[in-house]
């Protein structure tokens, strides 16, 4: 028996990493978005700061996400946050110097993380909880493991933004279209949806073109620093 409940504290265990490597990937891209403008020092408090916090928020989700995805109208103002986080991903520099601005800065950054990260998680945290089958131990054991899967990824993120600036633009376009699937899968409208099968597909596109649009145009207005 015990070697049995060994067996399934590891098949558990290995599904959340799994579960958490899979549902990493926006979160990593939100975080890479968030702390790319940042000096390198301030970048890696960022990105340590942000997917911890992150991560202690998702357990903390995990306890009450089930009840509060049933509450009308709370996707809707989740998506509509989302959005509003993505067209702010647009525009990461900052335009003074010093150690005041860089702090200011970080902590722009960490907040626009667990921002995004409470929004997104609503749904992961349902999946991982279901993984971890009531298991504590097993849950924040699984999330402990994927902070490196997560830190990793937004240090990749960062380092691929450098080098080709257009992946911005997807990485923002993406969180618009995750805040279209949150918008659409509100209770509130629940049989709207299924009357309507296409808002599922037209609505995530409509959160992404609506993301880089504002960024597009934000961007067009923003005054140009002069070269050096």
């Amino acid at each position: 028996m015990e070697l049995l409940q060994n067996a399934e504290f590891w098949i558990g265990l290995i599904k959340i990493i799994w579960i958490n490597i899979i549902l990493s990937g926006d979160n990593a891209v939100v975080i890479a978005l968030a702390a790319r403008s940042l000096p390198a020092e301030q970048q890696k408090k960022a990105i340590l700061f942000g997917s911890g916090a992150a991560v202690v928020l998702r357990i903390g989700l995990t306890v009450v996400a089930a009840k509060l995805l049933e509450l009308s109208y709370l996707q809707i103002v989740g998506g509509i946050l989302l959005l509003w986080v993505g067209t702010q991903l647009l525009h990461g520099e900052d335009d003074g110097d010093g150690d005041g601005n860089e702090k200011a800065g970080l902590w722009v950054a960490i907040r626009t993380i667990l921002i995004a990260d409470l929004v997104m998680s609503l749904d992961n945290v349902i999946a991982v909880a279901a993984a971890a089958k009531g298991s504590m131990t097993l849950l924040i054991l699984g999330l402990a493991i994927s902070i490196p899967l997560v830190v990793f990824g937004s240090q990749m993120m960062i380092k691929l933004m450098d080098r080709f600036p257009i992946i911005i633009w997807f990485g923002a376009g993406l969180i618009g279209w995750v805040a279209g699937e949150t918008i659409v899968s509100d209770v509130a409208i629940k049989s709207i949806v299924e009357a309507n099968g296409w808002l599922h597909y037209v609505t995530p596109a409509l959160g992404a073109a609506l993301v880089l649009g504002i960024g597009k145009m934000t961007n067009s207005k923003s005054p140009k620093k002069p070269a050096e």
